[in-house]
């Protein structure tokens, strides 16, 4: 891999205009905005609320936003955007940003499609009830597969659609959930070849998928480490022998994530918990890809889900930019040395209600951008 070129890759959240649906949900006007406004500072030198460069709090149905998404990502040597989509039995939530990138074709990015396939509920609201599911999958349905994979094709056909081996990427987030799993992916490659493709590269993206192992893995050509979370469920497997079970329904994934704190701290707590940012990227930069599936190292500006789940969720402590350029750069070689891939992924492009985004704020304005594109176009690679 010394010769390659890095591919960098953030994943996008698309929750930045309204929809019927969340305005039914959530009430009138909901966007992920609306939790990054509300946000409280918790305790002294909490960095919250975020705020945007400028008050730039956009809307993810002007297309000129997602130009200047664009633009911005490739000025600092983006490769390009692993975009969120939201498909349920046909059902389509918060389309538009991806659709108008392939209505605009001049708009210079690569892209990828991460099919979020895990139920919608209202967990992070839910408190001390039991979360209610407001949108689910018939992942049984097969004619849906059909319909699923015909609605993907215009995107798999457009250039600017990543691809490996001619093949396009196919992202699916927690592909354990589907029961007939084997059965779907061998028609959607049957009918990628039938379209004039030479077939699909799939990867998995979920922690939740990569550490159980009822399922099987060889289906996918890669699995990503989505981290902060995979770097701590693996090194706390690794010490304690904990893995989470087979989540066989998506209201059961949400209530782990809802308990996330427990699984990790393993004890309750009256303050916010804070995890230390240097340490979870020593644990990071100690992974190596698996002999199970390769994997696809990723790297995380920041977590902070208080805006969400304010005294229940959870941050990193000692976070700088001068950090995350030290250790995106050491990730970078690590890449190199131990990955069988030459992408990237990042947390996050625009993770504003958990704290993990490139785009400037007032704080930080480019910087991050700005390391990211340093360590790329210098070769700022740090030894050990």
């Amino acid at each position: 891999m010394n010769n390659k070129d890095i591919k960098v890759i953030p994943v996008y959240l698309p929750q930045f205009h309204t929809i019927p649906e969340n305005d039914e949900w959530w009430g009138k006007g909901f966007t992920e905005w609306s939790n990054v406004r509300e946000a409280k500072a918790l305790f002294p030198g909490h960095n919250q609320p975020r705020v945007p460069l400028n008050s730039n709090y956009y809307d993810l149905s002007d297309v000129e936003t997602l130009k200047w998404q664009c633009e911005l990502a490739k000025k600092h040597g983006i490769y390009g955007f692993c975009m969120y989509h939201y498909w349920f039995n046909g059902h389509l939530l918060l389309e538009k940003p991806m659709e108008m990138l392939l209505a605009h074709p001049e708009i210079d990015i690569k892209y990828c499609i991460s099919w979020a396939n895990h139920d919608w509920t209202d967990a992070w609201k839910a408190k001390d009830r039991a979360p209610r599911v407001l949108i689910a999958h018939d992942f049984d349905d097969e004619q849906d597969w059909v319909n699923h994979f015909q609605y993907m094709l215009p995107f798999f056909k457009d250039p600017r659609y990543m691809r490996e081996n001619n093949k396009p990427i196919m992202v699916i987030y927690i592909p354990n959930l589907i029961r007939k799993l084997p059965k779907m992916l061998a028609l959607w490659t049957m009918m990628a070849r039938e379209a004039g493709l030479e077939g699909l590269t799939y990867i998995y993206q979920s922690a939740l998928s990569s550490f159980d192992d009822s399922w099987d893995k060889s289906l996918f050509d890669y699995g990503v480490e989505m981290n902060p979370g995979y770097a701590n469920v693996y090194f706390r497997k690794k010490q304690a022998g904990i893995l989470p079970k087979l989540m066989k329904y998506s209201h059961e994934l949400k209530r782990l994530l809802g308990i996330r704190r427990s699984l990790y701290f393993q004890k309750k707590v009256k303050e916010v918990v804070q995890i230390d940012y240097d340490e979870t990227w020593q644990k990071i930069l100690q992974l190596r890809s698996r002999t199970d599936c390769r994997m696809i190292p990723c790297a995380f500006t920041d977590w902070d889900n208080t805006p969400r789940h304010r005294m229940k969720g959870f941050l990193y402590s000692g976070v700088t930019v001068e950090k995350f350029k030290h250790y995106f750069s050491r990730l970078v070689e690590n890449t190199r040395k131990h990955y069988d891939t030459d992408m990237i992924f990042v947390f996050a492009w625009n993770e504003w209600a958990e704290g993990g985004y490139l785009e400037p704020d007032v704080k930080n304005c480019y910087a991050y951008l700005e390391a990211i594109r340093e360590v790329l176009k210098m070769g700022l690679y740090i030894e050990d």
